[in-house]
């Protein structure tokens, strides 16, 4: 990965990514001196980052988004996406030097680009892939694509969709032959909060094309925009399939911890510590229980198969989203056994939330298990205060009181739930709650003066 300041060539000539005929370092060669126009489509949490990091390699990249007022975010040098160390000052600087651009004219940008990197997101209806607006952005890329063109599928999607779905959606747009233009599956291997670091080389790169020459332009380009390794699969679907795999590891791991924890009444045992311990054996690697699995990704890609390709029994996987669903449930009535334990008078207790969002330092609502908390909580005729810095917008939670951080020390309730991890919450002075504490994600310190219950943990802690 270079990153060396590179300027915009805009006077370049323009080539193309898809070129048998053309050398591994003719095509290195070309991309770093801004010869091969990139476009990223879809500049939100992981997509600005990425082009930002593109235009800092490559310098000449236009990312196009559908919304206007981010459009013009980008375009004044400005950073819309928050909390992301480093981004604000890179996307000013590629854009102070005409290393990236932005507009919403996505045909435009497809006829100038050479490199096409989709980064669009596939929801869900229901429990089926919704791949609608991957579709739209075929539509508007076929139009404006042009022979010896590369498409990169960074976002994560269904396994064969770069096969099955993109390349005869841009063959019949376009007018082209399947192999005059190329498509590989790249898929990104980010978070929010270390969006950066990840696409620098935090981990190996996956690549992999609908044929030899597609795999081998992606891996040229990648290992100029990493620093780590390029790993080429033997296909777009393997690729595909290698993001989606991760994700359900994650989510029946955590459904896994989340089983356990349910037994910690029962056994009266810490199956936190049993966890611990359990994972100093080389072949154990349990996750941590929680109140519930959130955000855009753990939730949604077990449906990337069980809904994708539902001619397979995908038992498990429901089994999991299950378990993991229930944990919001679950979480209320640990905060109900634990208001008894203490003789609240069970009518109309007041119970403070730390933490809307699904995880620490992340303003991220998707699929959270917090508001789901707070609506179970308010349906048993409790009073629910919550506060999280990270949620600026609070018309969905009706019946949820809002708590300023600076008052929440103040507030007189009958128990607190920590739901996500945020740094603010570290720094507290929990000597001023006089009341009990489900630490739903294992922050408060050891030695805190007040009883403190944990989700598969003994009562209290």
């Amino acid at each position: 990965m270079t990153g060396d300041g590179a300027v915009r060539a805009v006077d370049a000539p323009r080539r193309a990514a898809y070129d048998p005929s053309a050398s591994d370092a003719e095509l290195r060669e070309a991309f770093l001196a801004g010869e091969i126009p990139v476009a990223v489509y879809g500049l939100g949490k992981m997509g600005l980052p990425l082009a930002a990091v593109y235009a800092d390699v490559c310098g000449n990249v236009t990312g196009v988004d559908v919304d206007e007022s981010v459009v013009d975010t980008v375009s004044s040098g400005d950073c819309h996406v928050e909390r992301e160390p480093g981004l604000a000052e890179l996307v000013a600087d590629v854009v102070d030097r005409g290393a990236l651009s932005a507009t919403s004219d996505t045909v435009a940008a497809a006829r100038a680009a050479s490199v096409h990197v989709l980064m669009v997101p596939t929801l869900l209806d229901g429990h089926e892939p919704d791949l609608s607006t991957v579709e739209a952005a075929l539509e508007s890329i076929g139009a404006g694509l042009s022979p010896g063109d590369l498409v990169v599928v960074e976002c994560t999607v269904p396994p064969r969709t770069t096969r099955d779905l993109v390349v005869p959606t841009l063959a019949r747009i376009s007018g082209l032959e399947v192999g005059e233009f190329g498509a590989a599956a790249c898929p990104e291997r980010t978070s929010s909060g270390r969006a950066l670091e990840d696409v620098r080389g935090a981990y190996p790169k996956v690549v992999g094309g609908v044929d030899a020459e597609s795999t081998r332009v992606a891996s040229i380009i990648y290992g100029e925009v990493t620093s780590n390794d390029v790993i080429a699969t033997s296909d777009a679907a393997t690729a595909e399939a290698v993001k989606v795999f991760e994700g359900v590891y994650r989510d029946v791991n955590i459904a896994v911890a989340n089983q356990l924890a349910r037994y910690a009444g029962t056994l009266d045992v810490d199956v936190n510590e049993a966890i611990e311990v359990a994972n100093t054996q080389p072949y154990c690697d349990i996750h941590t229980p929680g109140p519930g699995v959130g955000g855009h990704c753990i939730p949604v890609y077990p449906y990337f198969l069980a809904g994708a390709f539902p001619e397979v029994d995908a038992g498990l996987l429901h089994a999991a989203r299950d378990v993991n669903d229930s944990m919001p449930e679950h979480t209320v009535a640990l905060l109900e056994a634990m208001l008894d334990a203490h003789g609240v008078d069970g009518d109309a207790p007041t119970v403070l939330l730390l933490g809307l969002a699904y995880r620490g330092n992340v303003a991220e609502l998707r699929f959270s298990p917090g508001p789901v908390v707070a609506r179970e909580l308010a349906a048993t005729g409790a009073r629910v205060l919550a506060a999280d810095p990270f949620v600026d917008d609070w018309t969905d939670f009706e019946g949820v009181e809002r708590v300023p951080m600076d008052r929440l020390e103040t507030q007189k309730v009958d128990a607190v739930a920590v739901l996500a991890g945020h740094d603010e919450f570290r720094d507290l002075d929990w000597t001023g709650f006089d009341a009990p504490v489900l630490d739903g994600r294992f922050l408060l310190p050891e030695d805190v003066d007040a009883p403190v219950y944990t989700i598969g943990g003994r009562w209290p802690r």
